[in-house]
């Protein structure tokens, strides 16, 4: 993301995989204070499905769910972008027929709120327990989402109104943790020979 870690300032970094979310408070290049919840994309993906049983009685399965996600998905049911709403289709969970229903990005921010509001919690736990010099930097240089939760409609800004701190997108977000361990190793392996 082209942080330097190795400097003597504090950064934040929330990455936000398939499985969970991290959280990490890192300067000198390591890591002063970090969280870990077991909430990501895989929960995201569920939310929706059972969003979807729940309020509309349509069953779909893992692959829709996550089609939804990608093309509608959002942290925040207020955004200032238009999102187009996607057809989408599933078994009727009343008649055993299938069906279809229009979804859009507003029905899925209500999906995902409480999932979304368990990071924001751990993110604040997280600023709550960082150093006072380190809390300073972090106030100037923000917080940088990685992973691909990151790329969740709205999210840098419901995280940018829930801490009053800037919030950055990594610029290809779902690789960039693999980016920064293969810098990592090139500086391991120089610094070994």
């Amino acid at each position: 993301m082209g942080i330097d870690v190795q400097k003597p300032e504090g950064n934040m970094i929330i990455d936000i995989g398939g499985g969970t979310t991290e959280i990490a408070v890192v300067s000198l290049g390591g890591i002063v204070c970090d969280e870990s919840v077991k909430i990501a994309g895989d929960v995201f993906t569920d939310d929706i499905a059972y969003y979807l049983r729940e309020q509309h009685n349509l069953y779909v399965g893992e692959r829709t769910a996550e089609r939804i996600k990608i093309e509608v998905g959002s942290a925040m049911s207020e955004l200032d972008i238009e999102v187009e709403d996607i057809s989408v289709q599933g078994r009727d969970l009343i008649t055993g027929k299938p069906k279809e229903i229009t979804i859009g990005y507003k029905e899925i921010a209500k999906a995902l709120d409480k999932s979304i509001s368990r990071i924001e919690e751990a993110v604040m736990r997280t600023l709550a327990s960082t150093p006072p010099e380190l809390a300073a930097d972090i106030y100037k240089t923000g917080i940088y989402l990685a992973g691909g939760g990151a790329l969740l409609r709205g999210l840098d800004e419901r995280l940018r109104r829930k801490t009053d701190l800037p919030v950055f997108v990594a610029e290809d977000p779902l690789r960039a943790v693999v980016r920064g361990t293969v810098l990592l190793l090139k500086i391991l392996i120089n610094s070994t020979s």
